[in-house]
């Protein structure tokens, strides 16, 4: 694969936030997360996203969890924070929290909760870079956001410097192709995909990196991939891609419960079993996996080969 010249590029996990179980941030865990991941060779961390469950902390959870992600991180990769609101004025305020906190660079998703027209997320994302002072990357969440961003408004903010990067989970793999392709002419653009089963795919039509959530349970594993891909060993990467595809099937185990509980419980609890985190505690409404749902999680963990 061609390396194209990006700050932020290759493995960038969404950092889960580690709870006591009275739901505090559990600071000491999510250092030792930290520590996990860059010695599991992570090329950046991405704090309060959604696998950081930035949508349930409160405000001062959020701002603890980004200060202790910061200072474990200690500069030895660029940290990237989520600033994710449902207005401008919202997003503003939290890029000087996380630019005071030291942060790298920040994300914003389109504007949600209000009707927003597309002139208007325009609007939006030019606002949040003259004002944030730090390199601002686009969450494409429409899952999250119900917005689609539009592949030609993005590479004209990039095009105009006002985008540093897009984080895609849109599902759209045309959309994100055709965004590689553009890309391409718009170097310091970062293209990262938030595709985990299919990354190996996503690297061949351009992308620049990933942003995993289950690179927090084996961030080896990606820096194994990601490292094959770059030496063009694709059938290494695609090895590789498969054991973490089959690893992904965690997120399957829990019953009556969202996706987003699901996914989260999954990846807690995965943790805790591999001795990173101290507990699978999720945030209200959701609730941990149980006995028997951690113990199926168990079984694919041993499967992998990572207990």
């Amino acid at each position: 694969m061609t390396i194209r010249q990006t700050r932020f590029t290759g493995v960038v996990p969404p950092v889960v936030t580690p709870l006591t179980a009275d739901g505090e941030i559990d600071t000491a865990s999510l250092e030792r997360l930290v520590g996990f991941l860059i010695e599991g060779g992570v090329d950046g961390l991405f704090a309060l996203g959604s696998s950081g469950e930035t949508a349930y902390l409160t405000e001062s959870g959020r701002t603890r969890a980004l200060e202790v992600v910061v200072k474990a991180a200690g500069g030895q990769v660029p940290v990237i924070a989520g600033c994710i609101e449902t207005t401008t004025a919202r997003v503003v305020e939290r890029a000087a929290i996380a630019r005071g906190l030291g942060a790298d660079a920040v994300v914003a998703t389109a504007p949600f909760y209000t009707r927003t027209h597309p002139v208007e997320i325009e609007r939006h994302f030019r606002q949040i870079a003259a004002e944030a002072e730090l390199p601002l990357l686009a969450y494409d969440i429409p899952v999250c956001v119900h917005s689609k961003l539009d592949t030609g408004m993005l590479l004209q903010l990039a095009a105009d410097g006002v985008l540093a990067g897009v984080k895609d989970s849109s599902g759209d793999d045309p959309a994100f192709r055709y965004l590689c392709l553009g890309a391409a002419e718009l170097p310091g653009f970062s293209v990262l995909t938030g595709h985990e089963v299919v990354f190996d795919a996503m690297l061949l039509g351009g992308a620049d990196g990933v942003v995993p959530g289950l690179g927090n349970v084996d961030p080896h594993g990606y820096r194994r991939l990601m490292d094959a891909a770059r030496e063009g060993d694709w059938a290494t990467a695609r090895r590789e891609q498969d054991r973490l595809a089959e690893l992904f099937r965690i997120v399957t185990v829990a019953r009556d419960t969202s996706g987003t509980a699901a996914g989260l419980g999954a990846f807690k609890t995965a943790l805790m079993l591999r001795g990173v985190i101290a507990t699978n505690a999720v945030s209200a409404p959701m609730a941990a996996l149980d006995a028997d749902e951690t113990a199926g999680v168990r079984r694919i963990l041993d499967t992998a080969g990572l207990l």
